[in-house]
């Protein structure tokens, strides 16, 4: 399925009397409108290709019909939600449920739609079938050398893969860890972890970034041997300058103070990129923004005031991705909503008066402090990423039109009720 210019011109145009309007009064409170609203068109998201079909639990999932089968319909899925938002020019895959048949196909699809490929991802908490030995006991940690050498190569594999589809980057995310205490030597187990990352590192094409993502529990309960950003920076200051710590918003213990880790590692040069997310417990996954977006605000926050620090490029400088799933939504609806909560904390924060707010913290008035950032998170900038949207060929209102022209019971015409996508 694919959507026309001249379909979104059409639902656009009844909006846009009531879009000017509110966007008016904006500019009349800040003059940075023009510098937002370029720098919100130039910011992109990358899309997961294994979000694109419902998510699920160990109880069950609930396919919803015209979920994409193969990973041609997996980029053309994500090629519908940047035509809507313009805001999606990338896509992210896991291999190996998407290893591409024709890279060159493949890419030619993709850059026909405007996307480009995100980093890829190894996968090492699964067992795949045929798969020689097993990961039930780690994978990069394992006391088994010849299961380590697996992991190594399936992960230069991933790295073979995104080259030849012109990612420039790969996302390490390890299960390995224990469920009882003993199971394991933590030195030992990080010493091994350490040495295979080293092995996988070699391979990096010159221009590739290796990011080391950590996860405080799951699946394993007791330890993860890449169990926070402590261990994630350890690593990445142990293989070298292409390796970088990967924050996935889900995978802290609760209440952790996120922004301030953000803050620490854009100081140290070893922030590589985010997967967005939200929760309520823990990694639950869920569409971003949709519990505590003050949080992603005050995040956005440090990520603008420490990447300006470093002269790093808001669009480029770091990896921004969705990894979120759910079971009950609509998962492109989902990812509409998703791409949208990012985009306002972003575009809040770039609204924080950054030298009013340092003069506060100099002279220790917590109270002006606090009322510089909520004055940006209470601003609705809604306007601003419509307008983004409207100049770079999107839809004013994406999430409306996605329904109006009933793109999902249009995919289920072409793919059929009973589909369910590859991966998870």
């Amino acid at each position: 399925m694919k959507l026309e210019p001249a379909q979104l011109a059409a639902l656009n145009a009844p909006l846009l009397t009531q879009h000017q309007h509110r966007l008016h009064v904006l500019q009349g409170e800040t003059d940075r409108v023009e510098s937002i609203i370029q720098q919100l068109i130039d910011f992109q998201i990358a899309i997961p290709s294994w979000a694109l079909g419902t998510g699920g639990t160990r109880f069950g999932r609930f396919s919803g019909g015209g979920e994409p089968r193969s990973l041609d319909e997996k980029i053309e899925d994500v090629g519908l939600l940047h035509a809507l938002n313009r805001s999606g020019g990338a896509i992210s895959l896991h291999i190996p449920w998407d290893i591409p048949d024709d890279p060159a196909r493949i890419r030619a699809l993709a850059e026909g739609l405007g996307i480009r490929f995100d980093a890829v991802n190894s996968n090492t908490f699964q067992d795949q079938p045929g798969q020689a030995l097993s990961y039930k006991f780690g994978s990069l940690q394992h006391v088994d050398p010849a299961v380590r050498r697996q992991a190594v190569a399936h992960n230069i594999e991933v790295i073979r893969h995104g080259a030849a589809l012109g990612s420039d980057s790969i996302t390490v995310w390890l299960a390995d860890g224990s469920c009882f205490p003993g199971q394991l030597n933590f030195r030992q187990a990080f010493q091994r972890t350490l040495d295979s990352l080293h092995e996988i590192y070699a391979a990096l094409p010159a221009n590739w970034k290796m990011y080391v993502e950590y996860k405080a529990y799951e699946p394993n309960f007791y330890s993860m041997t890449v169990g926070d950003w402590g261990q994630s920076l350890l690593y990445a200051q142990k293989l070298g300058p292409q390796a970088f710590a990967l924050v996935d918003l889900g995978h802290h213990l609760p209440n952790a103070n996120i922004e301030q880790i953000v803050a620490l590692l854009l100081m140290e040069g070893k922030l590589g990129g985010f997967h967005f997310n939200d929760s309520k417990y823990g990694d639950d996954d869920l569409t971003v923004g949709s519990i505590n977006p003050y949080q992603l605000f005050l995040i956005f926050k440090e990520l603008v005031e420490g990447m300006d620090a470093r002269k790093l490029p808001h669009a480029s400088g770091l990896a921004w991705m969705i990894d979120a799933s759910h079971n009950v939504k609509d998962p492109l609806e989902d990812l509409l909503q998703s791409v949208e909560a990012i985009k306002i904390a972003y575009a809040q924060a770039l609204l924080v008066d950054q030298t009013a707010l340092a003069e506060a913290q100099e002279q220790n008035d917590t109270v002006r402090a606090q009322e510089i950032l909520q004055a940006a998170f209470r601003t609705d900038v809604r306007p601003l990423l419509a307008e983004a949207r409207l100049r770079a060929g999107g839809a004013l209102d994406p999430l409306a039109a996605f329904r109006h022209l009933q793109v999902r019971a249009g995919l289920i015409r072409e793919r059929g009720v009973g589909t369910a996508a590859t991966g998870l």
